[in-house]
């Protein structure tokens, strides 16, 4: 039966599902076939579906538990002002004081003065939300002024805002990869799920090269050839807190002829200057083709970006699913994003406190016999090796000594590298990092870790 004869049947008088003329879904519901079906037969009939549908979750839920990598979130309320103290709300109900050793909101500046003067302000004067996509509602002033400000951060012509550092990565890779005929995309083996997920999305050609493995990543775009080329790559690896060889890996871009495209989660904020992550901080941000950022982490807001030409940031504008279907940031989050960016801009304070602190907290646990994973960056791995003993550690931690730090197991990490991933600000003192160091060891000690 074709798209012609629904139509017709329909406007003859027999009832359709769907949108008429689709191709997609054309039901035809004969009258005399409803009164042969008695109301608690269908009851019984949708009621076997549904606990038919639920037992496929239930199975799969069942599968993370046994395999010991079911969540459970913690119930913690940040405090105003006195960053990194926090309150746990107990399963029973009761509130205990705990200090957090495992927040991405790495210089603490989701509570810096400014920033939340910015936020307040413009809540007051703006409301709290965008009011639907920048399509629909228009640019508000703070969004336009805070792209404005990264752009110059990193020295580009432009910089486009998405909600989040995994939109702006799954958007813009998708996005640009589509863009470009018969590219072929080089992906470091340690890429963040959200690259892994805009490489997938942009129906390109994957290549993965073994991490920050410059020999093999030379080879692959050798034998990509003449076609168009893009190498997608991390500066920080948030796991193991390593770096990548960004200045070789654009001598490969130039010599190959490929865009970069550089992930700098972990590094905007905290790296260079001004800020501008690992590649200020080596002298390298001209060279890479798109650099993207997120502002929750440094910046310690909310949100994700790309800096780049002004072509690509309006193409991605303008083509991204999405971009253009999401709803903008708020002004709020906006205006405190802007004002956290334009202060690391100027203060080189928090970052040389957040260094000094992290290298105190890899000392004392390397002193206390505790399996610290070498890094040359913030980032604190201790390795546990087991996920449930990783679990059990964690809790330990919070429920014994009133420290928080959220246990790291596969698929975030392979199997047998499970881990505590531990993130010392600014704001962690001296006596902070001897009660981390003392509860690490009795923990330690206690599960037989050592």
């Amino acid at each position: 039966m074709d798209d012609l004869d629904v139509s017709a049947r329909s406007q003859a008088g027999h009832p359709t599902h769907g949108r008429v003329g689709s191709r997609h879904l054309r039901v035809d519901v004969i009258p005399e076939q409803k009164a042969l079906t008695s109301p608690n037969a269908a009851s019984h009939t949708n009621s076997c579906a549904a606990e038919a549908y639920e037992r496929h979750f239930h199975v799969s839920l069942e599968r993370l538990r046994e395999e010991r990598r079911y969540r459970v979130f913690a119930n913690i309320e940040r405090i105003s002002g006195r960053f990194p103290a926090a309150k746990w709300r107990r399963s029973d109900g009761t509130v205990a004081e705990i200090t957090v050793w495992c927040s991405n909101d790495y210089l603490g500046m989701g509570q810096h003065p400014e920033v939340m003067s910015a936020l307040t302000a413009t809540a007051h004067r703006c409301g709290a939300g965008a009011g639907g996509t920048r399509n629909i509602a228009g640019n508000s002033s703070p969004l336009v002024d805070l792209e404005d400000e990264l752009a110059d951060l990193h020295g580009k012509e432009a910089s486009l805002v998405f909600t989040s550092g995994y939109v702006s990565n799954q958007a813009s890779i998708s996005t640009i990869g589509k863009l470009i005929p018969d590219c072929v995309v080089l992906s470091d083996a340690f890429n963040h799920n959200s690259i892994i997920e805009g490489v997938r999305q942009s129906g390109c050609e994957k290549r993965i090269f073994r991490h920050n493995d410059l020999d093999h990543l030379e080879a692959l775009l050798r034998n990509a050839g003449a076609r168009p080329k893009l190498i997608v790559f991390e500066s920080v690896y948030s796991m193991d807190g390593d770096v990548a060889p960004i200045g070789a890996i654009c001598d490969l871009a130039d010599r190959y002829g490929a865009m970069t495209y550089l992930d700098e989660v972990h590094a905007v904020g905290l790296y260079g200057d001004h800020g501008g992550g690992i590649s200020e901080r080596d002298g390298l941000m001209h060279r890479v083709s798109v650099i993207e950022g997120t502002l929750a982490k440094g910046f310690g807001c909310v949100g994700g970006y790309i800096s780049a030409s002004r072509s690509i940031c309006d193409a991605v504008r303008s083509f991204a699913p999405g971009f253009i279907f999401t709803t903008a940031l708020p002004p709020p989050i906006a205006a405190a994003a802007h004002a956290s960016v334009r202060y690391l801009k100027r203060s080189s304070a928090e970052r040389e406190a957040h260094q000094r602190q992290a290298a105190a907290t890899k000392r004392a646990l390397r002193a206390a016999g505790l399996p610290v994973l070498p890094t040359e960056t913030h980032i604190v791995p201790v390795i546990v090796g087991d996920a449930e003993l990783c679990k059990a550690a964690a809790d330990r931690l919070l429920e014994r000594h009133a420290i928080y730090i959220q246990p790291i197991n596969y698929p975030t990490v392979p199997r047998g590298t499970e881990r505590l991933r531990i993130t010392p600000s600014p704001y962690h003192g001296d006596t902070h990092i001897a009660e981390l160091t003392a509860a690490l060891a009795e923990t330690w000690d206690t599960l037989s870790l050592g």
